[in-house]
C-alpha cells in the first residue's frame, strides 16, 4: 500500500515514482494477466497498455484508494475486452443476455470502492488455491501448458508421458477448477469459462 505522498507524486507525473510503481507491480500484473491470456507477448502488450492508460489518467487518481487495486481493475477490464473481441471476431462464442449481465456486473463493481478489490483478490486467491489442490503432476502440467504457455509436446517429452496423457491432465484440471470456482463464484461463470478456456 502506497502512502498519500507517493500517490500525489504519481498524480503530479513524477517519473521516478512511476518507475518505482512499475518495478513493484509489473511481476504481479503480468502473472495475473496470464490467467486470462496465455500468449506471453499479448499479455505483456496488455500490461504495457494498462500502464500507459494509468499514466494518461493519473490526475484522476483518488488518493484515498489503492493504486494497486486500480491497476488490477484496469488490467482486468482490458483482458475481458480482449477476450470478448477475440471470441466474437472468431465467432466462437455467443453470449446471451444473462451472460452479458454477468460481465456488465463485473464492470459495475469496479466503482464500488473496497468491494472491487475484495472480489478481485478473492477470485485470484480461489484460482491459486484450486490449482494448488490439484494432484501434483496434473498441477505441473496445467501450470506449464496453460499458464506458462509451454507446448504440450515439450511437456510430454520432459515428463516422459504421451501427449494424450498431457491433454487428459489438462482436461481433468479444467473440470476440477471449473467445478470449484463456479461453486464459489456462481455469478462469474462466464469469466471463469474465459480463464479456463
Amino acid at each position: 500500500m502506497y502512502n498519500q505522498q507517493f500517490i500525489k507524486l504519481l498524480k503530479d507525473g513524477d517519473e521516478d515514482a512511476y518507475a518505482r510503481l512499475f518495478k513493484v507491480t509489473y511481476p504481479r500484473l503480468i502473472s495475473y494477466c496470464k490467467l486470462f491470456v496465455i500468449d506471453a507477448n499479448k499479455a505483456d502488450d496488455l500490461v504495457q497498455e494498462c500502464y500507459v492508460k494509468f499514466w494518461d489518467q493519473r490526475k484522476k487518481i483518488n488518493t484515498s484508494k489503492s493504486v494497486e487495486s486500480l491497476l488490477f481493475v484496469m488490467l482486468r477490464n482490458q483482458c475481458l475486452n480482449y477476450l470478448r473481441d477475440e471470441r466474437l471476431n472468431a465467432q466462437s462464442l455467443k453470449l446471451d443476455d444473462d451472460e452479458w449481465s454477468e460481465i456488465q456486473h463485473l464492470y459495475q463493481i469496479d466503482f464500488l470502492g473496497y468491494e472491487e478489490a475484495s472480489m478481485e483478490q478473492q477470485l485470484a486467491q480461489a484460482i491459486q488455491r484450486a490449482i494448488d489442490e490439484l494432484p501434483e503432476k496434473r498441477k505441473e502440467v496445467f501450470i506449464r501448458c496453460k499458464i506458462e504457455g509451454e507446448k504440450q509436446r515439450v511437456v510430454a517429452e520432459e515428463l516422459g508421458v504421451s501427449v494424450k496423457a498431457v491433454e487428459k491432465h489438462i482436461s481433468l484440471a479444467k473440470a476440477e477448477l471449473s467445478e470449484k470456482l463456479k461453486a464459489q463464484f456462481p455469478t462469474l461463470s462466464v469469466i471463469i469459462a474465459f480463464i479456463l478456456s
